[in-house]
């Protein structure tokens, strides 16, 4: 028995072996097209084919006239770095997700509505994407796939979830859902980035008034104080010797601040430390439970999304894993992925993950029962946006009486530095 085995899989072995060199001998390749349309305009771009014959082929179906093609050439594309350093902002994804929806569900053709969005899109990078993601369209590539070969900018919840519509013959239905969630998730992020705006324009403020005091006010004061004779207390020598060292040394602050910055970014790249600074976010006081819950509302409409759009619930748990942005609830949904493969509910791992808050998880459960996962996993959404933005006014409430306190203790104590020696200047002077 053991040796048929044996056989079985060495036999298995050589002809995975074959076919991935078979496979290998008609390999796709890149090519690179120039060809002009029926009205005679330049359109460029690539297109993967077994030759340059078949390149030529799908043109000509598309409508087009090639005029060159040849074969892409591993190396340096300044051309491709030049696009990469242009940037493609969250809001132009979104524009571009909403007007796609809204042209589907007005009955016009893939085709049709990615060249009117490409027209009307100002951003150069994303409207050569989308040109290309229409040419791979026209050439018979599903709208799903011409999409993931931009992976980098369309997001794997949007690419997934597109794909899933193409399969159910409900492509508008699922674009409507995406736009909505696309627009709630932005609709989140400018919120608590809104409420952290003021705080940080603040301590900036603040900041840069302590130093300009400390580096060239004070010393012009200590500078009088000592052609008077006067003597130096405490506070003044320290603050004194601070901005003198800070005025000298400037350039190695920075450099410690930047080797600082980079080497816990580096640290927060491993594994280790990506563990360490997520569990961090989730148990700092006051901040972590806010945390806690943007990733709470962000797997629960994620979800929902996949699931209402008919994505299977194995793959919509990977998609979610990378979207929640946080190793230690990413490990929770690993745990939840693996009960489910084995037969399990949604809700049971969850709950046994303790990353989850209790009503979330009896809220989840519900929808499985009742069959209305989805619809339970938007309303717990729902209730955790709503949880988030009076936690953020509340944070907002705390954070800016605390910076105040904290840049007035600072001022204050600056300011004493100064006053002091001060009084001891007029007593030297009222003194006969």
């Amino acid at each position: 028995m053991s040796s048929l085995v044996f056989h079985f899989s060495v036999s298995e072995f050589l002809s995975s072996l074959v076919s991935e060199f078979l496979s290998s001998l008609v390999s796709m390749s890149t090519y690179l097209y120039k060809a002009r349309d029926e009205n005679g305009k330049l359109v460029q771009g690539t297109l993967d084919a077994l030759s340059p014959a078949e390149v030529a082929d799908k043109l000509r179906k598309m409508g087009y006239m090639p005029i060159q093609i040849r074969e892409a050439i591993p190396g340096i594309n300044l051309e491709g770095i030049g696009s990469r350093l242009r940037r493609i902002r969250s809001e132009d994804i979104i524009f571009f997700n909403i007007q796609l929806a809204n042209m589907i569900e007005s009955g016009l053709t893939i085709i049709s509505s990615l060249r009117t969005i490409s027209q009307q899109t100002e951003n150069k990078k994303l409207k050569r994407i989308i040109e290309d993601v229409g040419r791979s369209v026209e050439a018979g590539s599903s709208f799903s796939d011409a999409l993931a070969k931009h992976a980098r900018v369309f997001p794997k919840v949007f690419i997934h979830t597109v794909k899933a519509g193409e399969t159910s013959g409900k492509l508008n239905l699922v674009l409507s859902r995406l736009a909505v969630y696309v627009e709630q998730q932005e609709e989140l992020r400018q919120k608590i980035q809104g409420a952290f705006f003021y705080p940080m324009i603040l301590l900036s403020a603040g900041l840069l008034v302590i130093i300009l005091i400390v580096t060239f006010v004070i010393p012009q004061f200590v500078e009088i104080f000592k052609e008077s004779n006067v003597s130096l207390p405490v506070p003044t020598i320290i603050v004194y010797e601070f901005g003198v060292g800070l005025k000298k040394a400037w350039y190695l602050v920075v450099l410690g601040l930047g080797l600082g910055i980079f080497g816990m970014r580096k640290y927060v790249q491993t594994k280790m430390g990506r563990l360490w600074f997520d569990r961090l976010q989730l148990d700092v006081p006051v901040v972590g439970p806010l945390v806690r819950k943007v990733i709470i509302s962000r797997f629960s409409r994620t979800l929902a999304t996949l699931v209402e759009s008919g994505v299977p619930i194995l793959q919509s748990l990977d998609i979610v894993r990378d979207v929640v942005n946080n190793e230690i609830i990413g490990q929770a949904v690993r745990n939840v992925r693996e009960g489910v493969e084995r037969g399990d509910r949604i809700a049971e791992p969850l709950k046994v993950s303790e990353e989850f808050p209790p009503d979330a998880v009896q809220m989840i459960a519900v929808g499985e029962e009742t069959g209305r996962l989805g619809y339970m996993l938007n309303k717990v959404a729902d209730l955790y946006d709503t949880s988030i933005k009076f936690s953020v006014r509340k944070l907002t409430t705390l954070i800016e009486p605390i910076l105040l306190v904290i840049l007035g203790a600072v001022v204050g104590f600056i300011m004493a530095s100064m006053l002091l020696p001060m009084f001891d200047m007029i007593k030297t002077l009222r003194s006969p």
